[in-house]
């Protein structure tokens, strides 16, 4: 790579963070605020002290659970947007668990990350049924059971699992003390077991997809499944793992909101976790180790908007602005990036392919057999 080179990949690295700050300023200036003090209260809301880092963590712990999850789906070719209802039944598994097994909390607490990895699996599974034998797509299937989920939620917290006070869909009675994962401490509420379980599944998915024949399978899956099949790759076993893989992942990722964040079981519980792991996954292009990075940075901006509301008397749908310009921006640097490593292909030598407009979305599934 040249000097010429990089310094470019340097500016178009830093391009989409310059543009969304300069964008973002013009914003706030039009609605009569001051920029440096909104930036000021975001960054004093995420770090302040020790407990506005641990609510940072807090969300950075089921956000970096679902995005390396959907890393996974991605890298075969899945449009996972049920990982929003996978949280759910992890949830649920894991608040049955908690409401239901009485033992010890060092046996207690890994049989119910067990169970709420089988019930997000369980509801990956079935996207992955809907889309190899009936033809649905992932998309439309994945939606379709995150209501389900949704419903399924709200039936048990006003039904079965209703306070003894009686009905309300606004919780289940809080968990036994015994059942909820222990913090450090009271100045450094966090989970060290949900922080090592998060980093041991970071590196567990970046060697699978590296160095291992199931990471291969998936790549060639996701990127042409017919010609995949007939190399002999199991494409429909390959799909069904990674929507099992991503299910796994974002049930333990439901089971940290309801064991750690809420100590019960609540509706939508997964907080919107699910879709902004989305943004995570298109953000850093697939790649498993900038997951985590990317994902605080979200997980910052969105803890810290809470003091933008109480210091400023700003609303804190301002930071989901802030959120989407910064993903405007760095998808456009990507699609420059794009384009110019095309021309420089074609100015040492390489045949230019002769322009085709882009082919209308289609939602037809891809042949699993």
């Amino acid at each position: 790579m040249t000097k010429n080179q990089t310094l470019l990949n340097l500016a178009l690295t830093l391009l989409p963070i310059i543009a969304s700050v300069v964008i973002s300023s013009i914003l706030i200036l039009a609605v009569g605020s001051d920029p440096r003090g909104v930036f000021e209260k975001l960054w004093e809301g995420a770090f302040r002290n020790s407990n506005a880092l641990a609510g940072v963590l807090n969300f950075w712990i089921p956000l970096t659970l679902a995005s390396i999850g959907l890393v996974v789906t991605f890298r075969a070719g899945l449009w996972n947007i049920g990982v929003e209802g996978q949280m759910m039944m992890g949830a649920v598994f894991a608040s049955w668990a908690a409401r239901t097994l009485v033992l010890p909390t060092p046996l207690l607490i890994p049989i119910e990350i067990a169970v709420a990895m089988l019930g997000g699996a369980a509801w990956g599974v079935l996207v992955g049924l809907l889309k190899t034998r009936l033809g649905v797509h992932e998309i439309f299937g994945g939606v379709a059971l995150n209501a389900i989920a949704n419903v399924f939620t709200i039936y048990l917290i006003s039904g079965p699992w209703q306070p003894p006070e009686g009905g309300s869909a606004q919780a289940t009675p809080p968990f036994p003390d015994y059942t909820l994962l222990p913090e450090l401490s009271g100045e450094f509420p966090v989970s060290l077991f949900a922080l090592v379980l998060t980093v041991v599944a970071i590196g567990a998915i970046f060697l699978a997809l590296r160095g291992t024949r199931w990471g291969l399978e998936l790549k060639a899956t996701g990127k042409n499944p017919r010609s995949a099949l007939l190399l002999g790759v199991p494409t429909e076993r390959s799909a069904l793992s990674a929507l099992i893989v991503c299910g796994a992942l974002a049930g333990i990722a439901g089971a940290y909101r309801v064991l750690f964040t809420y100590d019960s079981l609540r509706p939508l519980a997964s907080g919107g976790i699910g879709f902004l792991a989305l943004l995570v996954v298109l953000l850093v292009s697939m790649k498993t180790l900038l997951v985590p990075l990317v994902a605080f940075l979200v997980a910052a901006l969105f803890t810290g908007s809470t003091r933008l509301k109480v210091a400023l008397q700003l609303d804190q749908s301002l930071a989901d602005v802030l959120q989407g310009t910064v993903v405007l921006m760095v998808l456009l640097s990507n699609g420059l990036r794009e384009r110019l490593a095309l021309r420089g292909r074609v100015g040492e030598g390489e045949p230019e392919t002769e322009f085709k407009p882009i082919a209308p979305v289609t939602t037809e599934a891809p042949t699993y057999e």
